[in-house]
C-alpha cells in the first residue's frame, strides 16, 4: 500500500486536473505534519509524466520579457477562423469568431487569453463565462472536449458541435488565472493567491470585453465552469453584483451561475466522500467505519482555516485529503472522474489532439500567440492557490439568492472526486430565505426529448440538478442532457412537472 505522503500527492495533483483529469501523476514524496507551499515539489518522474502533455513546456508559467504588446486596461482581439474547420458559404463574420488578450490593471504585466464565439442563432442570445478549474487549466479543455463550438477528430481537424453551448448563447472561454493556456506575464509577482485577487481580473476583464463589445451590454449575463471554478464562480458572482451595486463601471446584466461538479463547501464535501464510495461500492462497510474515523479532524482542520488562513489551510488540505486516499487505496485503479471507467495508461484521459492541434503554426498565426508556449495545466498556478482550496465559497450564495439571482448546481452522477452526494448536501445545508422550501421539495424527472436524463430537485432561483451516466464533465459525457440543461435553466423552465412540462420556477 502507496504511503500517506504519496497518496496526498497523488490526491492534490488529481484534483489539479480536476480537473482536467489527469490520473497516476504521482510523484512520492514525505510531508511534515504541517506542510507549506515548499514541500508540493515535484520530483523527476513526475515532471516527465507532466512534461508529456506539455504541463510543463519550457517552465511551469509562461514569463515574456519586454512585452509591449498591450496598454494596461486594453484589450486587443481579432476575428478568427480556424484552419481546419470548413464552413462553406460563411464569412469570418458571419461566424463571429474571437480571440484576443487582455492587459490586466491590477498587475505588472499579466495578460489574460480568451476566445469568443457568438451565438449560431441569434445575437440577442444570453453572454456566458466559461471557467475551467484546475487551479491553473485551460479553458481550451472545455472548448475543444465540452461545450466548444466544435470539437477535434483523430487527424486534427475540427467538426461542428452539434450541442456546442454557443447554439444558445454568446460564450466566452477564459484562460485564467495568470500562467494558465496562453495567459501569462513578465512579472511573476503576477501569480494569483486568492479569490479576491482571480475575481478582480475576471471582472475588469469583463468591463473591458462589454466596452470592446458594446452591442452585448444589454444582454442576460451568467456565469457557468466546473471543478475548481467551484470556488471562481460564486467569487466572481459576488464581484459582478458588488460592482454593479456600486455603479462601478458598465453595468453587467448578471442573472445567474452554473456549477458543475464542483469545490465550493469543502467541509461537508469531504465528509460525503464514505457515504458516496460505500453507496457504490468502492469501499466495503468495515473500510467506512475505519475511513469515518478520519472525518472530524478534517472537519476540525476545515474550521481553522476558516478562522485563522495561512498555513492551517494548508495543514486542511493534508489532513483531509487523506479520506480522499484512503478509499483510492482501497478501490484501486478506478478512473475517480468516471467510476465507470479503469484508469488505464499514465493519464486517464487523452486530449494530446489538443496539444497537437494548439501547436500547429497555422493555428498560431490565426489565435496570434506567436511562438508562445501552451500551458495546459500550471504547477506554479496551482500551488500558489492552495491557501485558497480549503475555503469555503458556499458563504456568499445566500446574498445572491436573496437578490433574486438563479443558481444551478449540477452533477455528473458517475464522479467521486466532486461527487453529486457532496455537492446535494452542501445546497440543502445553505441558509437562505427559502432554505426550508427547498429542501421540503420533491425530486422531479429532467426530461430530454422525452427520456429521463436526470432528477432535478428546485424552488425559487435555485436548483440542483444530477445527470445520469456522466462524469466530472458534464458536457462531455451527455452533450445534449447539458445544452438542454443550460437553455431551459437560462429561459427559467428547467422546473419540470413529473409529467415533463417545463414549468417557470415560481
Amino acid at each position: 500500500m502507496a504511503s500517506s505522503s504519496s497518496r496526498f500527492l497523488k490526491t492534490s495533483l488529481s484534483f489539479m486536473f480536476f480537473f482536467l483529469l489527469f490520473n497516476n501523476i504521482l510523484p512520492s514524496f514525505s510531508f511534515p505534519t504541517h506542510p507549506t507551499t515548499s514541500d508540493l515539489s515535484f520530483s523527476s518522474t513526475a515532471e516527465k509524466l507532466i512534461r508529456g502533455l506539455n504541463l510543463f513546456p519550457k517552465d511551469p508559467i509562461n514569463t515574456l520579457e519586454n512585452d509591449h504588446l498591450l496598454v494596461p486596461g486594453n484589450i486587443v482581439e481579432k476575428k478568427l477562423t480556424f484552419p481546419s474547420l470548413a464552413v462553406p458559404g460563411s464569412s469570418v463574420e458571419e461566424l463571429g469568431h474571437h480571440a484576443g488578450y487582455y492587459r490586466l490593471p491590477r498587475s505588472k504585466a499579466a495578460r489574460m487569453f480568451y476566445f469568443f464565439f457568438e451565438s449560431r442563432n441569434r445575437k440577442d442570445d444570453p453572454v456566458v463565462i466559461w471557467l475551467t478549474g484546475g487551479p491553473g487549466c485551460s479553458s481550451e479543455l472545455a472548448l475543444f472536449y465540452e461545450n466548444g463550438p466544435f470539437q477535434l477528430t483523430k487527424n486534427l481537424s475540427l467538426v461542428w458541435n452539434d450541442y456546442g453551448w454557443d447554439k444558445a448563447s454568446n460564450i466566452i472561454f477564459v484562460d485564467q488565472p495568470t500562467g494558465t493556456g496562453f495567459s501569462y506575464t513578465s512579472d511573476e509577482s503576477d501569480i494569483r493567491h486568492d479569490e479576491e485577487g482571480v475575481s478582480n481580473d475576471l471582472y475588469d476583464f469583463l468591463q473591458a470585453f462589454f466596452k470592446e463589445h458594446p452591442r452585448f451590454t444589454k444582454n442576460d449575463f451568467y456565469i457557468t465552469g466546473e471543478s475548481y471554478a467551484g470556488h471562481y464562480i460564486p467569487a466572481l458572482a459576488s464581484r459582478v453584483h458588488q460592482g454593479n451595486k456600486a455603479k462601478e463601471g458598465i453595468h453587467i446584466n448578471l442573472k445567474g451561475f452554473a456549477i458543475g461538479n464542483g469545490l465550493t463547501n469543502p467541509e461537508i464535501q469531504y465528509q460525503a466522500y464514505t457515504d458516496y464510495a460505500l453507496d457504490r461500492g468502492l469501499i466495503e462497510k468495515a473500510d467506512y467505519n475505519s475511513i469515518n474515523k478520519l472525518l472530524p479532524a478534517c472537519k476540525h482542520a476545515i474550521e481553522a482555516c476558516g478562522t485563522e488562513g495561512g498555513e492551517t489551510c494548508l495543514s486542511s488540505l493534508y489532513i483531509c485529503n487523506k479520506i480522499f486516499n484512503e478509499i483510492m487505496s482501497i478501490a484501486g485503479d478506478v478512473n475517480y472522474y468516471d467510476i465507470r471507467k479503469k484508469c488505464v495508461g499514465d493519464l486517464c484521459y487523452d486530449f494530446s489532439e489538443m496539444e497537437e492541434f494548439l501547436n500547429m503554426k497555422t493555428v498560431r498565426d490565426a489565435l496570434g500567440v506567436g511562438d508562445l508556449d501552451f500551458v495546459s495545466c500550471s504547477s506554479t498556478v496551482y500551488s500558489a492557490m492552495m491557501q485558497d482550496w480549503m475555503r469555503n465559497l458556499e458563504v456568499g450564495i445566500p446574498a445572491l439568492l436573496e437578490d433574486g439571482m438563479r443558481v444551478l448546481v449540477y452533477a455528473g452522477e458517475e464522479d467521486l472526486i466532486c461527487n453529486w452526494l457532496g455537492n446535494s448536501r452542501w445546497v440543502q445545508a445553505m441558509k437562505w430565505s427559502g432554505q426550508k422550501e427547498f429542501v421540503a421539495s420533491g425530486t422531479v424527472p429532467f426530461l430530454v426529448d422525452g427520456a429521463e436524463a436526470g432528477t432535478l430537485k428546485s424552488h425559487g432561483p435555485l436548483a440542483f440538478l444530477k445527470v445520469y451516466e456522466a462524469g466530472h464533465m458534464v458536457p462531455m459525457d451527455q452533450p445534449k442532457a447539458a445544452l438542454a440543461m443550460l437553455t431551459n435553466w437560462m429561459q427559467g423552465k428547467l422546473t419540470m412537472t413529473k409529467n415533463g412540462d417545463n414549468v417557470s420556477p415560481k
